[in-house]
């Protein structure tokens, strides 16, 4: 497994292990090493970039999570964002094929269904996005989804099975905990600062879904039918939320707790996302709903939080962490990227 030391790998790893697979990580292990310490896995600390073909001695299956994840990572170090997510992904199909690796998912994402949108149609409830959507990505990081999406549909035959899913917007407690992720952020701010920021009211939408759903799903993979997922596309999603909502069902839940939260709005930003999709292919397909809700994930993120001076860690926010790391690096190695 590619980047099984993320926010999602880390989980996924565990959900791995508990089934008794036994998962190899492939990691750079940037965030270190801790949201793996209490499993005991192989694992390879190295660049995805730099992949060797006898690294899949012995592997049946990859499940590929590597790569810089979210727009404002990709947009920090477009370069790396290209070639992480989309050259080394091609490479690494190219490395399971000549190794015969039949089984092959990738963490594909709904931002390549995010589209430019005028002020009209921000008014406006968007249409529902399915597998057969056209697609119209702007930005860094959904542009390397598309073309890495490609490059795996276009290796699928007869022995090599790859699948990918769209995931939504994700949320939920992992060991390898972020809280730039808007459900995270939102419990973030409503510790630290008691009010939760509404950028144009937040009436835009979002497809969401819980850390261990998306775990799920990659583990179903590994035991559905080869025909059921060869070349296939699944959107992975519990529900589509607005913003707004996803705001008060934190406050409320604050609520039940006596602490009092402010929703506060703010002016949009330049970039703005809006946009919905449908998980029915999933359900049919393969027979999979995700289930485990924003409020359900809300609790157990709360019972769980450090405390609140430890939130402003830098190593929960991945763009904080990465111009950290840089500028450790610069000062002990010259300028050379960390990258």
């Amino acid at each position: 497994m590619t980047g099984g030391a993320g926010y999602i790998g880390a989980v996924l790893t565990e959900h791995l292990v508990r089934a008794g697979h036994h998962p190899v990580v492939l990691d750079r292990f940037f965030w270190g090493r801790k949201a793996l310490a209490h499993l005991q896995v192989e694992t390879i600390a190295a660049d995805l970039r730099e992949a060797r073909e006898e690294w899949l001695d012995g592997i049946d299956a990859v499940m590929h999570l590597g790569g810089l994840s979210n727009d404002p990572t990709a947009e920090y170090n477009t370069e790396a964002n290209w070639q992480m997510n989309a050259v080394a992904t091609e490479r690494l199909v190219e490395l399971c094929k000549r190794r015969g690796v039949k089984r092959f998912t990738f963490a594909s994402s709904a931002s390549v269904y995010d589209t430019e949108l005028s002020a009209s149609e921000m008014e406006r409830t968007p249409s529902m996005c399915d597998e057969t959507t056209a697609l119209a990505p702007r930005g860094a990081y959904s542009l390397s989804k598309v073309y890495a999406e490609k490059a795996i549909l276009a290796a699928a035959d007869e022995t090599f099975a790859p699948v990918i899913f769209r995931q939504g917007t994700v949320y939920g407690w992992s060991p390898r905990m972020r809280f730039d992720l808007v459900v995270n952020t939102f419990i973030k701010d409503a510790v630290i600062h008691e009010r939760l920021y509404l950028h144009g009211g937040g009436w835009m939408w979002r497809p969401l879904v819980d850390v261990n759903d998306c775990a799920r799903v990659h583990m179903m993979a590994l035991e559905a039918p080869l025909d059921r997922i060869r070349g296939q596309i699944f959107n992975v999603l519990e529900e589509n939320y607005q913003i707004r909502q996803l705001a008060m069902l934190v406050a409320g839940s604050f609520a039940l707790k006596d602490a009092q939260i402010d929703l506060v709005e703010m002016p949009l930003p330049k970039l703005v996302r809006n946009y919905r999709m449908s998980n029915a292919k999933l359900s049919q397909a393969l027979g999979f709903t995700p289930s485990v809700t924003v409020l359900e994930s809300i609790e157990n993120m709360i019972g769980k939080l450090p405390p609140p001076e430890e939130l402003a860690n830098p190593q929960y926010y991945n763009v904080r962490w990465m111009t950290l790391l840089e500028e450790i690096h610069a000062s002990q190695r010259g300028f050379a990227s960390i990258y």
